[in-house]
């Protein structure tokens, strides 16, 4: 007689493996996300605090980058990267925004746990998410304020914006002014691409001696001091290769008993130098940029004609000088021609800290920008240099998207206001939700006024009052505690940059609850 089934389907594990499964599952993935979020939130707007990260070699960071945090944290736990892939993908798209991303993914999740604890379905509660964010859109484009490329006053305070709380703030309005002007001067009707800004770090001075070049920056000096440091009306070469001695085709040893033989030996091999040098005089380049050695001999003969030369330069540098010229990476000495040569203002030697740069500016049909980041120390360098970064990619998406919010948490008000009115159409258990969705907003005013050393609640009723009055924009002011237009007093932030963060953290959100079982093999 045959053996009955056990009703049901049973899933074959190994001894080894672990598996937690529906409450205990959905408790565990919300509790390591949320840690995620609490372990930025202390670093949130102007009065937030920095971490010190500490690698396995004893190098330490000091910042308040939320990217740059969690990428450095050691996380073992698969809910607790889905929340720091929030911030790279917030890192990712817009630049700007990260710590917002992650701290709103933790209260999402904070309030689904206290619906969870209601008996209301995850899927109820994702559905509600999913249409509270919908809603969240079409607000943000509502209370959006339009601004343009040449609205140079709003761009720089939206760098100063993101400067505020970093290290660089002491010197953001110098800052504010280089990173709008490198953003706006890479500006033309197809985009901004990023590729066309550089970002040099040079420690040992003061921020205040960072600085704008408005060309391509690659590192290296010239060859023969002989040559020029300075170059108008350059015609350059771009070698895939160097000027060196001729390397015998097969492996042999070469006997020469003369020395009269050997001289002609050597004159022979430098002849053949100073032809290649010859043939990329005769082309009219003025300046030569190679990608390998170049012969002592070579540079001398260089010299002698006033070609500034410069050898060893990496791939991206010469990626990078082709592209802004529009010239073609040649292999071999003897294929350059004229039609190869690129052209550009001036060519000029720039001394960065202790490094010695070549800048190359002033290029026909081509805007290309290097932000120079200085600072008193390597440390110092590294979190202005994050924060400018920071700044030029949320410029950058002002422009492309020509919208932007107040800051201060106005949007964020603004949206739990308008969602828990929103809400009241809905019905049913996903009003819940929704309502869950709008309080979580509200953890980003919150957050700002205990950072500051406000009183959260305080702040909020008062955010609250002026919003239902009618001032979309106002926010809190971390430095005095008062809510003022966030407009007037110039702390504004990209619409996409908020948008994208909202979205990040409703995604992930919505992802870690829907998790019932978590299986984890054995190694």
């Amino acid at each position: 007689m045959a053996r009955r089934r056990a009703s049901g389907q049973r899933l074959l594990l190994s001894e080894d493996t672990q598996r937690t499964s529906g409450r205990d599952a959905r408790s565990m993935n919300i509790t390591a996300g949320r840690a995620i979020g609490n372990a930025v939130r202390t670093t949130l707007g102007p009065k937030g605090m920095d971490k010190m990260l500490v690698d396995s070699d004893g190098d330490v960071v000091v910042t308040n980058d939320g990217v740059t945090i969690l990428s450095q944290m050691d996380i073992d736990h698969p809910a607790a990267d889905m929340m720091v892939e929030v911030a790279e993908t917030q890192e990712g798209e817009v630049g700007d925004g990260t710590t917002t991303a992650v701290i709103l993914a933790g209260a999402l999740l904070h309030e689904a746990e206290v619906l969870l604890e209601q008996d209301i379905h995850p899927t109820t509660i994702a559905t509600g998410y999913r249409k509270a964010t919908e809603r969240a859109g079409e607000v943000l484009e509502d209370v959006a304020t339009e601004v343009d490329v040449d609205d140079v006053d709003t761009l720089e305070r939206i760098a100063q914006t993101v400067m505020t709380g970093k290290s660089a703030e002491d010197a953001r309005e110098q800052l504010a002014k280089i990173v709008v002007g490198a953003i706006t001067a890479v500006t033309n009707e197809e985009g901004i691409s990023m590729e066309d800004v550089d970002v040099r770090t040079a420690p040992g001075r003061p921020v205040t001696a960072s600085e704008l070049i408005e060309g391509v920056l690659v590192e290296g000096e010239p060859l023969h001091e002989g040559m020029p440091t300075e170059v108008e009306d350059a015609r350059i070469a771009l070698l895939d290769t160097g000027i060196e001695m001729d390397e015998p085709e097969i492996d042999a040893d070469i006997s020469v008993d003369d020395p009269a033989a050997l001289q002609e030996f050597k004159d022979a091999e430098e002849a053949s130098l100073k032809e290649r040098v010859e043939h990329i005089v005769d082309t009219g380049a003025n300046v030569v940029f190679a990608a390998d050695d170049i012969e002592d001999v070579a540079a001398q003969h260089f010299a002698d004609h006033d070609v500034l030369a410069v050898e060893d330069l990496e791939d991206d540098d010469l990626a990078r000088l082709a592209r802004v010229t529009s010239t073609p990476r040649v292999t071999t000495v003897q294929e350059l021609t004229e039609d190869d040569l690129g052209e550009a203002g001036l060519v000029r030697l720039e001394t960065i800290g202790e490094d010695d740069y070549v800048s190359v500016e002033e290029v026909p049909d081509a805007a290309v920008t290097t932000v120079i980041v200085r600072g008193g120390t390597q440390g110092v360098v590294d979190e202005i240099e994050r924060a400018v970064v920071d700044s030029l990619h949320a410029v950058r998406v002002a422009i492309l998207s020509e919208q932007v919010l107040g800051g201060g948490g106005a949007p964020e008000t603004e949206l739990a206001m308008a969602i828990r009115d929103y809400a009241d159409s809905v019905g049913g258990r996903e009003q819940l939700a929704i309502e869950a969705y709008a309080d979580a907003l509200e953890i980003v005013p919150k957050t700002l006024a205990e950072n500051a050393g406000l009183d959260p609640i305080d702040s909020l009723v008062e955010l609250r009052a002026r919003h239902d009055g009618g001032e979309r924009a106002a926010g809190l002011d971390a430095q005095t505690g008062e809510v003022i237009d966030m407009y007037e007093e110039g702390t504004v932030e990209p619409l996409p940059v908020k948008r994208q963060a909202i979205g990040s953290a409703t995604e992930a959100a919505v992802m870690i609850l829907r998790i019932d079982d978590v299986i984890s093999a054995s190694n």
